[in-house]
């Protein structure tokens, strides 16, 4: 006999993703965009999250309201939480211990990973939306500290410093051009591999950088690692595993 089992309003959610708080466009193969998982998502805003805030300050006020925030995720039946900006690597050990479900909160938590099954060769290449914001810090939070790698931003790419960290006229509506916006991150990927062309794959740090994957993998010849390779492992992973609202 199967039995349904109830105590939420709404089920089915496999991730639920932690978004900081925005109005710029995301594209399929953005992590804000659900129709870049072949699966069901549930979003929950941070208010008051900026860019701004969260790449640049660093802000330690929104750990609370990012925990707050993963509690709902996980009462709504979230199976796992991920985050929408891979610098929220600063609150990975406070939100994950937060909550009772897998969390991860930067693609750059796959650096170790990475680092030793690529032989321990070369140093990471990291492509990152502010070089200048990236420290020590966030690596050592995700396990990364004793990792050699090489970053490169997007700090001198105009659009997409306008459009994805907000520097642009305030009030008006962002959009951009998505060829003009891969021709820049393309161009930083190949930056990168031109410093130092023996470092075995890259990770992309940015959340907002996954539509530009392949284009970064043609370019550069190097694989490419993101938060969407990292949560579609987590979810193939926990494939089977309870969670849902049916049961024999």
């Amino acid at each position: 006999m199967e039995r349904a089992i109830g105590g939420r309003t709404t089920y089915g959610h496999e991730l639920g993703i932690l978004m900081l708080d925005t109005r710029f466009p995301r594209i399929p193969g953005d992590i804000g965009n659900a129709l870049s998982f072949p699966f069901p998502v549930l979003y929950r805003i941070v208010e008051g999250a900026s860019p701004r805030r969260v790449v640049e300050e660093a802000d330690p006020s929104l750990l609370e309201p990012f925990v707050a925030a993963a509690k709902e995720l996980e009462k709504a039946g979230a199976r796992a939480i991920t985050t929408s900006c891979g610098f929220l690597a600063l609150f990975q050990r406070e939100l994950s211990a937060a909550v009772q479900v897998p969390l991860f909160s930067s693609s750059l938590m796959q650096i170790p990973l990475l680092y030793e099954i690529f032989g321990r060769r070369g140093r990471a290449g990291v492509l990152t939306a502010r070089s200048s914001s990236l420290g020590e810090r966030h690596f050592s939070a995700c396990g990364a500290s004793g990792v050699p790698r090489l970053v490169a931003g997007m700090d001198d790419s105009p659009l997409f410093t306008r459009i994805f960290l907000e520097k642009g006229e305030p009030g008006a509506i962002p959009e951009f051009d998505i060829g003009e916006m891969e021709k820049e991150v393309v161009y930083a990927a190949l930056g990168l591999v031109a410093r130092d062309p023996t470092i075995p794959f890259i990770v992309l740090e940015c959340t907002n950088m996954p539509p530009f994957r392949e284009a970064i993998r043609r370019a550069t010849g190097k694989p490419v690692f993101d938060i969407m390779t990292l949560a579609l492992g987590i979810r193939e992973g926990l494939a089977g595993t309870g969670g849902y609202p049916c049961r024999g």
